[in-house]
C-alpha cells in the first residue's frame, strides 16, 4: 500500500483570498437609475398635493377660413365646486364641457347660400389655387354650356318627332333599332377620329373651337331631319357621327386647359370645379328652352340664336386660355414680335394674338420636318445649301413654286434643333417677304427676280444672310422667351418624322 503523500502549503498561498470581480459600469449605472426612480416615486405625492392654476373659461383660439372661434370651459350646475386635473396640471371644474363661441357675428342667409354655392363652383383655396385668367375662362364656358343645353332641347324634340313621322308604320322594335344604329354610328366615328394623336395636345385652342364648329353642324343636321323626315336614319348618322367627332375632341383638350390653371397639385379640385359649372350652366339652359318650346317659337330662329351665342361664347373661352407653351401659332406670333420690334411678347400677349380658326384650305408658308422631294427642286440646289448647315441639325430653303418654307430636319435633331430650325425658317420667310415686296412690279410672284421659273437657288443669298442672323439672335430669342415665362424645352411644333441622314447606305 503506497504512503500518503502530504503536501505542505506555503505562508504566502494561505494569506491570498478570493476576491469578487468589481462590477461593469452599467450594471452601476442601472442601480443608479432604479434607486433615483424609487426616490421619485416617494416624492411624486407631495408634489401633487401643490396647488394648480384654475381654468378661468377659456381654452384656445381656431380659426376656419377666415372665421375665429374661442372654446370656454363652462361648469356645469351643481357641481362647480368639484376640481379635477387636466393632462397639463390645471383644475378643471368637474362635470365641465368645453364650449365653442364664435367671434364674428353669423352671416346673413343670403352669404350662408352663396358660400354653399361656392364650395361647389370654385376650387379651395380660390383665387389663390388658381391663375388670374380662371375666372374669364369659367365664365364663358358656363354661357357657352347654357346656349349648349338650350339647343339639346330643340334637336332632341326634333328627332324624336322626325322618327315618329318617318316610321309610322313600323313597329316600336323598328323605331329603337334605327336609335340605336344612330348612336353606334356615332361611336365608330369618335373612335376613328382618335387615331389624331398629338394634335390634341399641340392645338388644343384650335381644335378644340373646331369641335364645337362641328356641334354646331350636327345639330343643324339634326334639326334637318323635320324637314326630311323620310331620310332619318342616315342624316342623323351622320350628325352623331359629327358630334362625337366634337366630343372626343372636347374630352381630349380639357386636361391640358384645366393643368393651365391649376396651381399647384389641385388639377382634380379644378376638373371637378370646372365641370360642375358646365353641368349647372346646362341644366339651367335646359330649363329655360323647356318652358320656350312650350310656346312653339319658330326652329330656325331660335336655332340661329342659340348657335351665335353658342359659337360666340365658345370663341372667347377659347381666346382666355393661356398657355405657356409654344405651338406652332403662338411660335409664329413670338418670332414675328421678335423680328420685328426684338421684342417677346408676353405669356397673355402671345395667347391674345394666336389665331384660333384655322380653315382646312388655308397656305402654311413654313412648314417644318419635311421631306426632300417637297423642298428642293432640283440636286444642285440641294449641293449648293449644304455647306450653309453643316454645323446645324437642320436645313433651311425656299421653294418658290409652292411659295413655302421649308425646314428640314437632320437625324439626332433634339428639340431644341427643332425649335431653332423653325425661328431659322421664320427669319427666312421675313427676308423673303420683304424682297418680294421690294420688288414686286406686277401682281403675278414669278415676274419678281424676271425669271417666269424661279428655283431654289435663286434665293441662296437670302438663306445665307438669315443664316447670319440666326447666329447671332437665337440665343437672344431663347433668352427673352425665357424671361417672359414661355417654356423652351419643350417642342409643341408638331414636325414631320422624315429626317436626313448623315450616313450613306451600305
Amino acid at each position: 500500500m503506497a504512503p500518503a503523500v502530504g503536501i505542505k502549503r506555503t505562508a504566502a498561498a494561505q494569506a491570498v483570498t478570493v476576491q469578487a470581480p468589481p462590477p461593469p459600469p452599467d450594471a452601476r449605472l442601472v442601480r443608479e437609475a432604479v434607486r433615483t426612480s424609487t426616490i421619485a416615486e416617494a416624492v411624486a405625492p407631495a408634489a401633487l398635493e401643490a396647488p394648480a392654476p384654475a381654468l378661468e373659461g377659456f381654452l384656445c383660439l381656431e380659426e376656419v377660413e377666415g372665421r375665429r372661434w374661442k372654446y370656454v370651459v363652462d361648469a356645469a350646475p351643481g357641481k362647480g365646486k368639484g376640481k379635477g386635473r387636466g393632462r397639463g396640471g390645471s383644475a378643471v371644474p368637474l362635470g365641465a364641457s368645453v364650449r365653442a363661441v364664435p367671434l364674428q357675428s353669423p352671416l346673413p342667409p343670403a352669404e350662408e347660400i352663396m358660400a354653399f354655392v361656392r364650395s361647389y363652383v370654385v376650387p379651395e383655396g380660390f383665387p389663390d389655387s388658381v391663375t388670374p385668367s380662371y375666372v374669364p375662362y369659367m365664365t364663358w364656358r358656363a354661357l357657352k354650356h347654357f346656349f349648349g343645353g338650350a339647343m339639346g332641347v330643340f334637336t332632341t324634340r326634333t328627332l324624336l318627332s322626325s322618327v315618329g313621322v318617318s316610321q309610322s308604320k313600323v313597329t316600336p322594335g323598328a323605331i329603337a333599332i334605327n336609335w340605336i344604329l344612330k348612336d353606334g354610328a356615332g361611336r365608330v366615328g369618335k373612335m376613328l377620329f382618335a387615331r389624331q394623336g398629338k394634335k390634341f395636345d399641340n392645338d388644343l385652342k384650335q381644335l378644340r373651337f373646331s369641335s364645337d364648329l362641328l356641334l354646331e353642324i350636327g345639330a343643324g343636321i339634326e334639326l334637318a331631319t323635320a324637314a326630311f323626315p323620310q331620310f332619318f336614319l342616315p342624316m342623323a348618322c351622320v350628325a352623331n357621327v359629327v358630334k362625337n367627332v366634337a366630343a372626343v375632341t372636347s374630352t381630349s383638350t380639357r386636361t391640358p386647359i384645366y393643368k393651365a390653371y391649376a396651381r399647384g397639385e389641385n388639377i382634380g379640385d379644378v376638373t371637378a370645379k370646372g365641370e360642375s359649372v358646365g353641368n349647372i350652366a346646362d341644366l339651367l339652359g335646359t330649363g329655360l328652352s323647356i318652358f320656350i318650346t312650350k310656346r312653339n317659337p319658330s326652329l330656325v330662329t331660335s336655332f340661329a340664336l342659340l348657335s351665335c351665342g353658342y359659337l360666340l361664347s365658345s370663341y372667347h373661352e377659347v381666346r382666355s386660355v393661356v398657355l405657356n407653351t409654344l405651338n406652332r401659332a403662338r411660335f409664329t406670333v413670338a418670332v414675328d414680335s421678335f423680328i420685328k420690334t426684338g421684342y417677346v411678347p408676353s405669356l397673355k400677349e402671345g395667347n391674345s394674338q394666336e389665331t384660333i380658326f384655322i380653315h382646312p384650305w388655308r397656305h402654311e408658308p413654313v412648314s417644318i420636318g419635311s421631306r426632300f422631294g417637297e423642298a428642293f427642286q432640283e440636286p444642285v440646289s440641294f449641293v449648293a445649301t449644304r455647306p450653309l448647315f453643316e454645323d446645324e441639325r437642320y436645313m433651311v430653303t425656299y421653294n418658290p413654286t409652292k411659295d413655302k418654307v421649308y425646314a428640314l430636319l437632320k437625324d439626332h435633331a433634339k428639340p431644341d434643333d427643332i425649335l431653332k430650325a423653325a425661328f431659322h425658317a421664320h427669319v427666312l420667310l421675313h427676308f423673303i417677304n420683304v424682297s418680294h415686296e421690294r420688288k414686286r412690279m406686277s401682281s403675278n410672284r414669278s415676274d419678281h427676280y424676271g425669271n417666269p421659273h424661279p428655283r431654289n437657288m435663286d434665293f441662296l443669298a437670302h438663306i445665307a444672310e438669315s443664316c447670319k442672323i440666326v447666329s447671332s439672335s437665337y440665343g437672344t430669342f431663347r433668352k427673352k422667351a425665357k424671361e417672359q415665362g414661355w417654356i423652351m424645352s419643350e417642342s409643341l411644333l408638331n414636325p414631320g418624322k422624315a429626317r436626313l441622314c448623315v450616313t450613306r447606305p451600305q
